[in-house]
This record gives structure tokens, C-alpha cells and sequence, in this order.
């Protein structure tokens, strides 16, 4: 039986990964992380109010091995182990899910990818709407005529026509796409030298991996044999990027419901984080806590909340660097710092003909730099836009000092074509705005710096 209702499924996990990274690190009064947990429920909150009237249910990877390890033992093998801070926050993302009343799925053996494909395919087989809410590109597979994919995160969905524009591919091609190129995060080998520009092009030629694989002989050079020496590890990819749509469920589509919600223990819970915002929400309901909790604190003094997080600093320090003697001492000065803020200012609407007219910059609360290096109107003294990003280069690209800035994506393609590789990144504001406020219309850097600050 179809039902009329919208079936939502979110990859929790990937959740949990982007809210994690796109945070600056949020404790409670205990020291107790909770930036992820803030992100993660915020998300769900966020997609309940745009689809009221959607069934929604989540879905987290399990803990221990799953069957691509059996099939190849270095999958996954590389990544590092996930970071104490972030591992701590998983049982009480899990506990407020069931307190909101969402349908939790944790299946072991497989990953989250695979619960939501088989849950796609039994509601695409009955002709339901699905909606899968993630940020991971792999899933771009399951997109069909029922099957839609939405990023929470920057609010891009993904139908069938938006899958070719983005992959320049349709959905049926997306695991022939990836196996081809390998996926390092995933240690799937894929063909070594093959990118999204060869891989496409290769398949838009022969129409499929097989099609690659059995005209092999005719493509030449170095990237020929590569392909030629890796047929098998070309076939292993293939079905470790390939999604599972058969998994033993206990649950069927028609009980992925919302259940009622236990606000008394939402309350503990949120009490217990801290979230102060929601803790509001719920007493201008009349819901006190339910006593199911343990708190094992006294009331907080600390405002943990980043709504209430003063950021007025006692002094301010702006300087226009436009000298190389001024530009040496900021050198200077950040070579010796472990992090600090940035932002290029350019013109263009796209990165590859961006052309860079200032650059600020921040290691301290109340300090800043701007470089001014490419305006033309009333401009004034300022230093050659070569000379000052050759100067900054080893700074920018100096792996121990970690960035933080605004659309940082955007940026890192500036820089790039710059021949500046920006590394490593740390926090985004433009990210973490969609964490925190993802039903907000506008995430500009001055909507956010209004809404937070003002």
C-alpha cells in the first residue's frame, strides 16, 4: 500500500561528521563536548519544521567491521580512530532522537548507506516519495524518479536532472563513477590516476565501467596501462562503492512513523547539554524535567549557548598593511601563532576568474589586518598582489597553523588557482551557520554576524 506521506531518511552519520567539523568546539559547564549533538539535533529539528507532515526517521552507522571488510581488508583500514570528543556525543544524539519520538535504525554489518538504500528501494517499489537528507555524494545512486537526495547543509537537492548537471552523469553511472576514481577516505583503490575529468569523459565514451574495461586496448598512454593493470582492483571498487538495496530490516516502511515525543526526558536531556534556547522552548510549554536523568551538577553559570556567547573585546587594534616592512612583521608575528582567521576578498562570480583585492586576517580577539592588493577606486598605497600572496604563501600553506574563515570551499578554490594550497582547515563560519540556523533564508557573512551579534 503507497502512502501519501513524504518518507525522510537522514544519514546520521553524516551528519554527525559535518556538524563535528563545521563547529567550533562547544562544551557545557562540565567540559563535556556537545557541539556535535547541538549541530546534529538542530539539523532534524530543522528538517521536521520544513516537512511537517513527512514520516522521518534516522539512520547511524554501527559500531565494529561490516561486510566490505570481509570483502577487502583494507577498507577503511587507514582512517584514523574517530576523536574521543566526538565519539562521546554519539548515545546522547541517539537518546534525544528517541526522546523526539523518530524511528532510530543502527543495523550491524552494514553502513548507514545500505539501510537507506534498502528503505529507498521498498518505498520507491510501493511508488513513495523519499527524501534522503545527507551531505555524502555516494548516495547520488539511489536518485530515481521517487528518490531525492537534499543537502541540509547547503540546502542543494539532487533530482535525477540535477545529478547530471552536478556529475555530468546520470544515477546509473554514479558506482562506475566512483570505482573508477577510488575514494581515499574509504581506501577504495579505484584506477590510480583517474579523477572526475578522465572518469567521466571515459564513460560518456564507452557508457559503462564494462564498456571501459572491454575497449581497455585502446586507450593509450600511461593513465592505458594503468586501467589495464587494474581491471581487477577496477571490478573490487566497483562493488565496494555499490550500495546495498537488499538488508535484513526488523522495521518496515509503513512503522517508520513519528512517535510522541517525551519532553519531561528532553528536558533532562537538554538540561544536562545545556541548550538553553531549548530548555526555554519547552518550559513556555509548562514541560518541567522528567527526574529520569541524572545531572550531577549544580545550576551553570557558564553560557554555553553560542546565541550568548559575549565576544566584545576590551580593545580593538585594526591595521591596513600596506607596506612590505608592515607586511614582514604580520609574517612574522603568524609564523608563531597555532591558528588564525582569514578571508580573501575578490571579484568575479566564479573562483577561476577571481581576481583577489584584499586580504584580512585575525589571530586575536579585538585584532585584525586587512592587505589591500587589488583595489582600483580611491585605493591609496597598496602592495603588489603578487608580491604579498609569494610573502604569505608559507604561512597559508604551513600545516601545523590551522584556518578558520567563511566559505572556506570557495576560498580554497581561490587560493588554489593562486598556486596557494590552503591548509589544514579548522572551522567554517558559513557551515556552521547552517548547522546552527539551517532554516535561516540568507547565511551572508554579515546575516550571520547581524543575527549572532548585534
Amino acid at each position: 500500500m503507497t502512502s501519501n506521506k513524504e518518507l525522510i531518511l537522514v544519514d546520521g552519520s553524516s551528519y554527525l561528521f559535518r556538524a563535528f567539523h563545521a563547529l567550533p568546539p562547544l562544551v557545557n559547564s562540565r567540559g563535556q563536548p556537545t557541539g556535535a549533538v547541538k549541530g546534529v539535533i538542530n539539523m532534524i529539528r530543522a528538517l521536521i519544521k520544513g516537512h511537517p507532515d513527512a514520516n522521518i526517521a534516522v539512520v547511524f552507522d554501527a559500531k565494529g567491521k561490516t561486510f566490505r571488510s570481509d570483502i577487502y581488508d583494507e577498507y577503511k583500514a587507514h582512517r584514523p580512530p574517530m576523536p574521543d570528543d566526538l565519539r562521546s556525543q554519539i548515545e546522547p544524539i541517539h537518546e534525544i532522537i528517541r526522546a523526539m519520538g523518530l524511528p532510530l535504525l543502527i543495523v550491524p554489518g552494514v553502513e548507514a548507506d545500505d539501510v537507506i538504500g534498502t528503505l529507498a528501494d521498498q518505498a520507491t517499489s510501493v511508488g513513495q516519495k523519499t527524501l534522503i537528507s545527507t551531505g555524502d555524494k555516494d548516495l547520488a545512486q539511489l536518485v530515481n524518479d521517487h528518490v531525492t537526495l537534499m543537502n541540509t547543509m547547503t540546502n542543494e537537492v539532487l533530482d535525477i536532472p540535477g545529478v547530471e548537471k552536478k556529475f555530468g552523469i546520470g544515477p546509473g553511472l554514479i558506482v562506475d563513477y566512483l570505482a573508477l576514481m577510488g575514494d581515499k577516505a574509504d581506501n577504495i583503490p579505484g584506477v590510480p590516476g583517474v579523477g572526475p575529468k578522465t572518469a567521466l569523459k571515459w564513460l560518456l565514451e564507452y557508457g559503462s565501467m564494462e564498456g571501459i574495461i572491454e575497449n581497455a586496448e585502446k586507450i593509450g598512454g600511461k593513465i592505458g596501462e594503468r586501467l589495464r593493470e587494474s581491471i581487477d582492483l577496477l571490478r573490487l571498487s566497483y562493488e565496494l562503492a555499490t550500495i546495498k538495496l537488499d538488508v535484513e530490516l526488523d522495521v518496515k516502511i509503513p512503522e517508520l512513523v513519528h512517535g510522541a515525543e517525551d519532553q519531561e526526558f528532553l528536558h533532562d536531556l537538554f538540561s544536562s547539554m545545556e541548550f538553553k534556547t531549548w530548555i526555554k522552548e519547552l518550559e513556555e510549554k509548562g514541560v518541567s524535567g522528567s527526574g529520569k536523568l541524572d545531572l550531577d551538577a549544580g545550576p551553570s553559570t557558564a553560557e554555553t549557548d553560542v546565541e550568548k556567547v559575549s565576544v566584545t573585546p576590551a580593545e580593538t587594534r585594526y591595521q591596513c598593511v600596506t607596506t612590505e616592512g608592515e607586511l614582514q612583521e604580520l609574517v612574522e608575528q603568524f609564523q608563531n601563532t597555532k591558528r588564525f582567521a582569514f578571508n580573501v576578498e575578490f571579484e568575479g562570480d566564479h573562483f577561476l576568474s577571481a581576481r583577489p583585492i584584499g586580504i584580512a586576517i585575525s589571530h586575536e580577539l579585538g585584532e585584525a589586518f586587512y592587505i589591500p592588493i587589488g583595489h582600483t577606486e580611491d585605493s591609496g598605497q597598496q602592495l603588489e598582489a603578487d608580491k604579498v600572496l609569494t610573502v604569505l604563501k608559507p604561512v597559508l600553506e604551513n600545516p601545523i597553523i590551522t584556518k578558520s574563515g567563511y566559505d572556506l570551499k570557495t576560498q580554497r578554490h581561490v587560493l588554489q588557482n593562486l598556486d596557494i594550497d590552503l591548509q589544514p582547515l579548522k572551522s567554517d563560519v558559513l557551515l556552521a551557520s547552517y548547522v546552527l540556523n539551517s532554516v535561516a533564508v540568507k547565511h551572508h557573512l554579515s546575516d550571520i554576524a547581524r543575527f549572532y551579534l548585534d
